[in-house]
């Protein structure tokens, strides 16, 4: 199999993996419902092909907010995207993505393929994988990397 032409990973398979990673998530259940914008985020930053550019914003958001203030802080950003989604809002304010390369990174330090290790993202160990998945992202990112 060929290594994945966006982020890297030796298998190719990220969008297997990420569909396994879906369901997981959405069984909402510790640890994988938890971290699900924040891994959401990740592949899409690692996978700019399969994201809208309308969307980065959020996802570079979500991705600082875990790295600066863990948990708390993307429940917060997600409590309040989701506010100003309602009807009741005027409207959901998507912020500017921070300052990055302009050319998409070719390979990551930490992929999906990484979070995955077997394929089954084990819950032994998966949030600290996501941190170093998020890391990854932010840091092949940087406009001097």
């Amino acid at each position: 199999m060929e290594p994945c032409a966006e982020c890297g990973a030796a298998s190719g398979s990220c969008d297997a993996l990420f569909h396994g990673l879906l369901a997981l998530d959405h069984s909402r259940q510790e640890p994988w419902g938890p971290l699900h914008g924040v891994s959401v985020s990740c592949y899409f930053l690692q996978h700019p092909s399969r994201a809208t550019a309308g969307h980065r914003g959020r996802e570079w958001e979500l991705v600082r907010a875990y790295l600066d203030g863990g948990l708390a802080a993307v429940d917060w950003v997600v409590r309040r995207a989701r506010s100003e989604n309602s009807h009741r809002s005027p409207g959901l304010s998507v912020p500017e993505p921070p300052r990055v390369r302009q050319e998409p990174p070719a390979r990551f330090a930490v992929t999906i393929e990484d979070v995955a290790v077997d394929g089954t993202f084990p819950a032994d160990g998966f949030a600290d994988r996501v941190t170093a998945w998020a890391a990854a992202t932010a840091e092949a990112w940087r406009p001097d990397a």
